[in-house]
């Protein structure tokens, strides 16, 4: 593996991690999270809507 390529993973894991946490905070101030945070984790950004929270 190149470190370019290595470097490109670790960027990559950042940005999945960044998501993780603006989707987490948004969700518990009671916000729709941005679509493309939700995007990058692998959820649809309109079935998260339907959720139903409490």
């Amino acid at each position: 593996m190149s470190k370019t390529q290595q470097l490109s993973k670790i960027g990559n894991f950042f940005r999945a991690f960044g998501s993780a946490v603006a989707v987490a905070e948004a969700t518990r101030l009671g916000h729709q999270p941005v679509a493309s945070d939700l995007r990058a984790l692998g959820i649809d950004p309109v079935q998260f809507k339907s959720i139903y929270r409490r």
